[in-house]
């Protein structure tokens, strides 16, 4: 019955000669790869909690009475936003689940993308011709934390209300229209009318969907170019080694799917995250002591408290101090991270494909700048904490932000030729192919010593399968799911057609 369906389908949509393509593309085999795919399973999560969410969720900054079961609040005026968060996190069933289940998972989708992106900065995954791919994701990256700053700020609790304060004042910062775009997009000066429900409106439908759109296309670049692969285990630049897409990929993609869909359900069930009731609904004239926001706006936040007081004036017109470290700073960041494989190549003047992966020891310079760079914004992220560092450690708050502000120039050009030094040292390094076993010591009688290698005990030998040739087509409807005209070689050699590692004849359109 279900082979006459996809027969029914297939002769009216004609879906059979991409499916069969589709479905033999080969993945190679290394965990770094999943990275990605993390991201990709994390946004799913994201799209599924928060539908739940929405559906209780009032965006409203018109003031209530709050009558419900959390005590403390009873009889206090909050906005409606606060209060449904409240109704929802004590009174719908599961709803604190899935609201803490909402922001682990916000959490890990943009670390996820953040570390997806560091593998292929640092292996040169980037290069020609995948320069639209790099672009992509970092255009993913803007959104991902965009779209969580706008989503932590909907409860309306005072944690986020200053979160949205400093949004308001980097907004006004801008030259010449700051003031303008501030007032229209608020509804007014702060804390204006519209916010939140305007932050619903994007953080919900716009920016999910141009992030659906960038992820498809993603993917679709993904499988249209040839995939990445390390060099070794005869993987070369014609060729890519490693399993098919169906069954091997599919079947792991589908238990790491459920894997990330668990964990991420386990941290919001035994890890707590965003209790709003015990910050308190917004109050403009508040602020809260120990404030800090998710971790990806930590380095925003660390470069406004550090930040020198400069500002530039001009004739009438002023640029205020916020504007360096929350326009100008993310500005830099982003831009040079799209053009940094031109600029590359550029300097390089490499101008032709590639599709094995370098080895971040081989290339110290691209090695030694992105440490570098990271050591910078982890510092920064380090001053996002600069009132608890201060009173922790009983110091003035003006000795931590001095600190800081040598440390964001001293650690970056600590870690630049140390970095480079390292990967110096490794490249002389001989790599084992296998793990080291363990000998017997025996001493003579005359004293001296002599060493005795023992069997292999199993784990100790690192195989690997040999690389299998399979065609460039699956039959799919093929009898015993096995491929057809030759393309179960792995079946000939006692492996099932799930267990087939080959390497990929690829098509003439990728030659």
């Amino acid at each position: 019955m279900v082979d006459g369906l996809f027969q029914w389908t297939d002769k009216r949509l004609n879906i059979s000669g991409g499916s069969r393509k589709l479905l033999n593309k080969i993945f190679p085999d290394h965990w770094s790869f999943m990275l990605g795919e993390i991201a990709l399973y994390s946004f799913i999560v994201l799209v599924a909690t928060g539908v739940f969410l929405t559906l209780y969720f009032v965006p409203s900054q018109h003031e209530v009475v709050y009558h419900g079961s959390y005590l403390p609040l009873v009889g206090q005026r909050v906005s409606e936003a606060y209060a449904s968060t409240i109704r929802l996190s004590f009174q719908v069933r599961a709803g604190l689940l899935m609201r803490q289940m909402h922001h682990w998972a916000a959490n890990i989708f943009v670390g996820s993308i953040v570390v997806h992106m560091a593998r292929i900065f640092f292996t040169g995954a980037y290069r020609r011709p995948r320069e639209f791919n790099w672009i992509i994701g970092v255009n993913l990256l803007i959104l991902a934390i965009f779209n969580g700053f706008l989503g932590y700020s909907l409860p309306d609790d005072l944690v986020s209300g200053t979160g949205i304060r400093i949004a308001f004042s980097i907004l006004e910062s801008l030259p010449l229209v700051g003031s303008y775009l501030a007032v229209w997009l608020f509804g007014g000066n702060y804390p204006g009318t519209a916010i939140i429900p305007r932050f619903f409106i994007l953080h919900v439908l716009i920016l999910p969907a141009i992030i659906a759109g960038l992820i498809g296309a993603h993917l679709f670049l993904l499988v249209k170019q040839k995939h990445t692969q390390f060099k070794g285990s005869g993987a070369t630049e014609k060729n890519v080694v490693g399993a098919p897409m169906y069954p091997n990929f599919i079947a792991k993609s589908q238990g790491f799917l459920l894997l990330v869909a668990a964990v991420t359900a386990l941290l919001a069930a035994i890890v707590q995250i965003n209790p709003i009731w015990q910050y308190g609904p917004y109050k403009p004239y508040k602020v809260s002591y120990a404030v800090q926001p998710d971790w990806y706006m930590g380095w925003l936040d660390g470069a406004l408290r550090v930040m020198p007081s400069w500002e530039i004036v001009f004739p009438g017109h002023m640029i205020p101090n916020a504007f360096f470290p929350g326009i100008l700073l993310p500005g830099l960041t982003f831009t040079i991270l799209m053009a940094w494989p031109m600029i590359e190549a550029a300097i390089e003047k490499d101008d032709v494909e590639h599709h094995l992966l370098d080895e971040p020891r081989n290339k110290p310079v691209r090695t030694a700048i992105g440490a570098a760079v990271f050591a910078f914004y982890f510092v920064l992220f380090g001053a996002s904490s600069t009132d608890v560092l201060a009173n922790y450690l009983d110091v003035p708050l003006n000795t931590v932000l001095v600190a800081f502000r040598v440390l964001t120039v001293a650690v970056p050009l600590l870690v630049l030729p140390i970095t480079y030094k390292i990967c110096l040292e490794l490249q002389h390094q001989r790599r084992p192919s296998k793990t080291k076993r363990h000998n017997i010591v025996i001493r003579s009688p005359e004293g001296g010593y002599s060493t005795i290698e023992v069997k292999a005990r199993p784990g100790d030998e690192r195989t690997h399968l040999p690389p299998i040739p399979v065609d460039a087509m699956v039959l799919v409807g093929s009898k015993n799911g096995r491929a057809a005209d030759g393309a179960g070689a792995g079946a000939g050699n006692g492996q099932g057609p799930g267990r087939v590692r080959g390497i990929f004849r690829i098509p003439r359109t990728y030659r």
